[in-house]
Formats: C-alpha cells, structure tokens, sequence
C-alpha cells in the first residue's frame, strides 16, 4: 500500500482526499470551527482557510484574531514549505493547560497563499479536541502533519504506518 494506496469509497456529501491537488489547493470555509484545551474554548470561527493537499485531511487555519487574547504565544523554532514559505510556531494556552509548539503559521506567506496570513494552523491532538459544525475532529495519523479528519473526507489519509513514501 506505501507506493499504491487504494483510495476508500466516497460516501454521499464526501470528499475523497485523493482528488484534492499538489501544489494545495487554498479553500474558504463556513463550517463553525471550535477549539477546546485546559477545558476552555480558546478559538470559535465561522471564517476558517482549508489547504487541501493530495492525500491529506484538510489542515484548517484560523483568523488569529478569532482566538482569546492570551491563548497563543511566541514558541521557538521554524519550518519551510516548498509551496506557502516559512512557518513560525506558536503555544495554545487555555485553562491553564500549556500545548507546546502545537500551533504554526505563515508570517508572509508565498504568492497564491497569501490569504493564510493572519492565520493559524494546529495540531488538533494537541487540544482536548476541535469540533468541525459540532463533528469531534480526529487528528491525522502520524506526528507531523496537522490535517482534521471528519466524516466530511475519505482517505486512507499520509501520515500512517507504509504512508511515508506517497
């Protein structure tokens, strides 16, 4: 399955993970986005950004402004993307709860993903959980990537055991 992945079944009202584009696609959401940690609601937004990305659960970036004041804070460290730039990362705070580097975004991103700026990705199994319209998000498999599974999208999704090579 590493090198041939068989896609899964699309169920009505799905998305096939497999279907979505290199380089990502940049998508505007209405879906209600809330985040939870320390057993506080540190961001709720109705305005998120989706990247969607072959083989990956969307990764959704919320306005940094929908967050409560004192929930993100300056971490150390950086990455690069081949395609949105250079990514600074961030602690989530809440309720007295400390994620670490569990939040990332783009301070100038690249050309066709400049609307991420002002924007914030996270790990979702970093909170207590994320709700997508009221769904508990499953954080995507692995360590490394940031993408939300919901009912909304079918895999099989990179980031599991024999995924490394898609």
């Amino acid at each position: 399955m590493a090198n041939h992945p068989v896609p899964e079944p699309v169920a009505p009202g799905q998305e096939s993970v497999w279907d979505y584009p290199r380089p990502p696609l940049l998508r505007a959401v209405d879906e209600l986005v809330t985040v939870v940690l320390g057993g506080v609601e540190v961001c709720e937004t109705r305005e998120s950004l989706q990247v969607l990305e072959t083989s990956h659960p969307p990764t959704y970036y919320l306005p940094r402004s929908a967050f409560v004041a004192g929930s993100l804070r300056e971490a150390g460290g950086s990455s690069f993307c081949e395609w949105k730039g250079e990514a600074a990362y961030l602690d989530v705070v809440g309720g007295g709860e400390v994620a670490r580097r569990a939040a990332w975004y783009y301070p100038s991103p690249n050309g066709r993903y400049a609307a991420l700026r002002d924007h914030v990705a996270l790990y979702p199994g970093h909170m207590d959980y994320c709700l997508v319209d009221g769904e508990r998000v499953q954080p995507q498999p692995g360590g490394f990537y940031g993408g939300w599974i919901t009912s909304a999208v079918a895999g099989p999704f990179k980031g599991g055991p024999g995924s490394q090579g898609w």
